[in-house]
């Protein structure tokens, strides 16, 4: 059975995006950030996004490694990005590329599916998407980026629950820029 990861930068007052889909509060990456996230997505080997990641990622990864001052981490970034297998979750996203598939049925009885099989890790992306898993409990293992600014409102990392998540503490870390690192596994 695969495990399911949902990880997000994420504001101090828990969302992922300010409102506007505002992303802009979580500056560039510093480098050990970034490093941190490639390592987390090179632990992956299938990702699932929503309409809103995916038109994202998409937009800039495909070529992230041609783009002038690409680091050695955002080349790797990029190459394993296009490498890994990816599902997005949409009934308007059309044609798609890049080891990529769409699925226009029920989410969360896909995912589930997909979490049957044999396998390694899959990551989640996209608030929406990782809701409707949040709220199905599927979701193994939370993985947050959480920057010193409060933006206030927008789009949450966690979906309203019936029911608390109780986690345990993995991993946790403070970079120097004030980001902390902390990773949550699902008490089963």
């Amino acid at each position: 059975m695969r495990k399911l990861i949902f990880g997000m930068n994420v504001s101090l007052d828990g969302y992922v995006a300010a409102v506007g889909d505002d992303i802009s509060w979580g500056g560039p990456p510093s480098e050990e950030l970034f490093q941190w996230w490639l390592d987390h997505e090179l632990a992956s080997e299938l990702t699932l996004y929503g309409r809103k990641l995916w038109e994202t990622m998409s937009s800039y990864w495909p070529t992230g490694d041609e783009q002038p001052g690409a680091t050695p981490a955002e080349i790797e970034f990029a190459r394993n990005w296009r490498d890994t297998p990816k599902v997005v979750f949409s009934s308007t996203v059309g044609e798609v590329d890049w080891n990529t598939r769409v699925v226009t049925g029920d989410a969360v009885a896909e995912i589930t599916r997909l979490k049957a099989e044999d396998g390694g890790p899959m990551g989640i992306g996209g608030a929406m998407l990782a809701g409707a898993a949040m709220r199905a409990g599927l979701i193994d293992e939370y993985v947050l980026a959480t920057h010193p600014v409060v933006v206030g409102g927008g789009t949450p990392f966690f979906t309203a629950l019936d029911n608390w998540v109780n986690l345990n503490l993995v991993e946790t870390r403070a970079l120097p820029s004030g980001v902390v690192l902390a990773r949550y596994e699902t008490r089963r």
